[in-house]
């Protein structure tokens, strides 16, 4: 026994610290794992029968930046003074950083705790012992930092080189001279390059994960099962499809250094973190490294469309939503330099920009405000004018995509049932292979078999329905393109267009808007600038409080007037649609917007009883009244013999009754009805008739 160990020591316990630092070493290094737990042997030879062993910190760095609760616990207990020693293979098994074997050796000397390693008996309190247990620590930590610079060195030189291939993105694999090269599944390339197709096409990574989802489509992802990465598919996630489009590796890029590890203090003890760094800022970047799934350009208008579309970071206008702003994100305040807000009041809700950043930051007030109907309806004329010569080329373009969207949608739902079809295959061969006999087994493989089938023939399914689907909705022929495009304004402002692809075209020919109100207030002034430095100034009057935007023409409010009489509210929109009158913005007429109409102008509604009272009549009401047909009463009052209203050019004619009732219009009707087209001339009496009865 050696004479630092006294019989103190031996009265209180001993511990064996045992830790490893990383997972690999548990898993592979098993013989270093022995050589620690032989350190039983050694504390039994010095004397010691109570020992505990501590081995919680397996697979857990002494670096500092990991957190140890096996080695926080046997500090814990050697403050307490219940221990008489601390034991570990080697001293650096108990800390890799300055910081906790200082404590560590501080509190040992306080309280008269032995160290041992497989050489040496260490005492605290001994000023040669502390000496060298203070440069076996810093060996320790110097130790660990070289062994880290020269694993850091090396594994940059490989990646300059483009060799360093560790855990690939979905659609590639290492191949066995250790180049990378596109998945040879033929679904996992097809639906990859679907994913950014649609990407550059719906706008926003959320919106191609929705269309995956509705088309139920899935994408493929890593997964580890614990030996090696294999390919499965999932339900895409917007995260999940973020990361796939921000990799450079499927422009054919080879990256390295994408994230950055950054060291913070949290409650008192280091932390390391990954960042990613800021877009293309990576360590090592080599272009035209292997084959990718979409061009180098694509890639970086992709990277730049997703940019855009972080509003939050306060870097871009935002994804295109559902929302009635037209200019969102666009709007740029001339007096501040701050990006204008949209806000929705009244009802219908209305939009109104307003610049009041200032105001809720420091209270210094709202810059500008204004509502926004006016301004996006001058906007929308200036992006009519200029996209009017190149609709045509578009529209064509247009259905050239719908029908290769439609390809594609097909293409990867057959990809996928033949994946299944090759699961299914695979799961009846394993049946086949089992005993029949042992049901534990045959019965499993069977049930797996029948799910396979299954889902077979709800792939089928799917498939044959998306057949039948695009068979029935062939493209648009050239012609029908073409008079849309011609008529680009209509198709703008019609209801039916998705506002979302009203931003995006707007957001695509539009960089920023600077606005500004006039000195007096009265208009509100923008400066359009244009992609491709072209700009244009417009100045917008602002209405007055309680004046329309937009007010509905005095001929459309007179026939809204007189139909009303004899209509409902949906025969009156009918009928101005047929005559082809549209409302104030241009829109078509629904039941909605005359009742609104009526409100503003204080047009009743159509009542039977009150069309009784007051005497209106429709043209068929009018001919059962009079006994005649309404093709008799249509030609008199063609004719001008008879008095009608005919408000619109398709639209009912509108009759009174107080105007059939009059004596002439009686007696026209009964030489109709008695079939006498001329009156009747009595011959006089002194007159001998020309020819006798």
């Amino acid at each position: 026994m050696s004479e630092k160990v006294t019989s103190q020591h031996l009265q209180r316990s001993a511990i064996l610290y045992v830790r490893q630092s990383t997972p690999h070493q548990v898993s592979h290094n098993a013989e270093s794992r022995r050589l620690q737990y032989a350190m039983r042997d050694r504390l039994d030879e010095l004397g010691w029968s109570e020992i505990e062993i501590i081995d919680e910190d397996l697979g857990r760095t002494g670096s500092g930046t990991a957190q140890r609760t096996g080695f926080a616990r046997m500090v814990a207990q050697v403050s307490l003074g219940e221990v008489g020693v601390v034991a570990a293979r080697e001293v650096s098994r108990f800390a890799r950083n300055n910081r906790e074997w200082h404590q560590l050796v501080e509190i040992c000397a306080i309280v008269s705790t032995l160290l041992v390693d497989h050489e040496t008996i260490y005492e605290p309190r001994n000023s040669n012992d502390r000496l060298l247990l203070g440069l076996k620590g810093n060996l320790s930590a110097y130790e660990l930092d070289q062994l880290r610079q020269r694993a850091l060195a090396a594994r940059r030189a490989k990646a300059r080189r483009g060799e360093l291939l560790m855990t690939l993105p979905p659609g590639f694999v290492k191949t066995e001279d250790g180049q990378m090269e596109k998945d040879p599944d033929r679904r996992v390339q097809q639906a990859i390059e679907l994913l950014f197709h649609k990407t550059l096409e719906l706008g926003s990574a959320r919106q191609a994960a929705l269309w995956f989802l509705e088309q139920e489509l899935q994408i493929p992802v890593k997964y580890h099962d614990g030996v090696r990465w294999q390919t499965v598919w999932r339900e895409p996630r917007s995260d999940m499809v973020v990361r796939m489009l921000r990799n450079p590796m499927y422009a054919g890029a080879y990256a390295y250094g994408r994230r950055q590890v950054v060291t913070r203090l949290e409650d008192g003890l280091p932390t390391k973190s990954a960042r990613c760094r800021p877009g293309g800022a990576y360590e090592i970047l080599i272009y035209d490294h292997h084959e990718g799934y979409v061009s180098r350009e694509s890639f970086e208008r992709l990277q730049k469309m997703l940019s855009n579309n972080a509003q939050q970071r306060g870097s871009g206008s935002g994804a295109p939503k559902q929302g009635k702003g037209l200019l969102v994100g666009l709007l740029r305040c001339a007096r501040c330099g701050r990006k204008l807000r949209v806000t929705y009041t009244g009802t219908p809700r209305l939009v109104r920009y307003v610049c009041d950043r200032a105001q809720l930051t420091s209270g210094a007030g709202t810059c500008i405000a204004f509502g926004g109907t006016a301004v996006e309806l001058a906007v929308s004329r200036e992006l009519v004018r200029v996209l009017a010569p190149a609709a045509i080329e578009a529209a064509a373009r247009a259905a050239e995509e719908l029908g290769r969207e439609q390809a594609d949608r097909l293409e990867a739902q057959g990809l996928e049932l033949e994946a299944a079809g090759y699961e299914a295959a695979r799961a009846q061969r394993q049946y086949d292979a089992a005993d029949p006999e042992n049901r534990l087994v045959a019965g499993e493989l069977e049930a797996r078999w029948n799910r396979a089938l299954e889902k077979v023939a709800r792939l089928e399914e799917r498939l044959k329905k998306g057949s039948v689907e695009r068979a029935a909705s062939a493209p648009p022929d050239p012609e029908s393109t073409q008079a849309l495009a011609q008529d680009f304004a209509r198709v703008w402002d019609a209801e039916q267009t998705d506002i979302r692809l009203k931003k995006r075209i707007v957001r695509t020919l539009i960089e920023e808007i600077v606005v500004d109100l006039s000195l007096e207030g009265s208009a509100v002034e923008l400066v359009i600038h244009w992609r491709g430095d072209v700009h244009t100034r417009l100045q917008v009057a602002r209405r007055r409080r309680g004046q329309h935007g937009q007010a509905t023409s005095e001929d459309t409010v007179d026939a809204i007037r007189v139909l009303a009489r004899v209509c409902m509210d949906e025969r009156i929109a009918q009928a101005l649609n047929r005559s082809g009158s549209k409302t104030a913005k241009g829109r078509v007429w629904t039941r909605s917007r005359v009742k609104d109409v009526r409100r503003s102008y204080q047009i009743p509604v159509y009542n039977h009883a009150r069309q009784q009272e007051e005497g209106w009549l429709k043209l068929g009401e009018a001919a059962m009244y009079v006994g005649v047909t309404p093709l008799t009463v249509r030609r008199y009052i063609e004719a001008g013999q008879i008095e009608a209203l005919h408000p619109v050019s398709r639209g009912p004619w509108v009759l009174r009754r107080e105007d059939l009732d009059r004596p002439a219009v009686r007696e026209l009707f009964d030489r109709i009805r008695t079939k006498r087209t001329y009156p009747g001339i009595p011959a006089p009496t002194n007159q001998t008739p020309l020819f006798p009865r």
